[in-house]
């Protein structure tokens, strides 16, 4: 990593998100050039933060890995931005004041434009993204009835929904493997849905995310992780809230 200008005795703000892994090592080594370069302040733009989904110790012997993660970022930077994170909580244990901003507004903006009639949460626990869209699009919301087996197998149970022949907005924080949403598409397709659209902050897209999202119409995904699905940009959330704290 290399800086091309002087950063000397100024406010710099690092824009790098940590997926995949390779990212987070640039973003240390970008922090510690930074700081080393005589910056006043540096402020880590983080848009998806990597392994905050490791927010405790779930076996003996496994590393914290998000307090890791932040820890090192503590080292060069003063602090911390990222979006829709996993927990917001762990934000109160970083060693720098860290803030979490919401993308889901993003993906509620898009879906305004876009051809739904409903939205809805894989579960219950991801209600609150489902409601802020729906804030936002006008559209009414609900959410299925999910229970995860494993870390790839997931049963939703059957929920009588009012989706016969309607366009249906799945909304939640992150796809990983895609095994929820196809788990949750097959279901709204046997109530009668005519399209399913999948629609996530951060998309990782990883294993057989793509062969089970074509049970989908359609895949959006902000640009906290760029892909193929990339449909939405949050940089002006974070350009408000980096102007609101300035």
């Amino acid at each position: 990593m290399r800086l091309l200008g002087p950063v000397a005795g100024e406010d710099v703000v690092a824009v790098q998100t940590s997926h995949p892994d390779p990212m987070i090592v640039e973003l240390l080594l970008l922090a510690d050039a930074i700081r080393d370069a005589g910056a006043r302040h540096l402020t880590a733009v983080v848009p998806y933060f990597g392994y905050s989904r490791q927010d405790k110790r779930f076996l003996d012997g496994e590393a914290v890995s998000s307090k890791a993660i932040a820890k090192h970022l503590a080292l060069d930077a003063d602090e911390l931005f990222t979006m829709t994170i996993h927990n917001p909580d762990i934000l109160k244990t970083f060693q720098i004041p860290a803030h979490d901003v919401d993308g889901v507004p993003a993906l509620g903006r898009y879906l305004k434009q876009a051809d739904v009639d409903m939205l809805l949460a894989p579960d219950e626990n991801a209600l609150r993204f489902a409601k802020t869209a729906s804030a936002i699009c006008g559209k009414p919301y609900d959410y299925l009835k999910k229970e995860r087996i494993d870390s790839y197998t997931v049963k939703i149970t059957p929920k009588k929904l009012d989706v016969n022949r309607k366009s249906i907005a799945i909304v939640d924080d992150v796809i990983s493997t895609g095994g929820t949403i196809a788990t949750a598409a097959k279901e709204l397709r046997s109530q009668g849905a005519r399209r399913v659209i999948a629609a996530s902050v951060h998309g990782l897209f990883v294993d057989n995310a793509e062969a089970n999202l074509k049970a989908c119409d359609d895949v959006i995904a902000t640009d906290t992780i760029q892909s193929r699905h990339t449909k939405v940009s949050v940089a002006p959330e974070f350009a408000a809230a980096i102007r609101a704290l300035g």
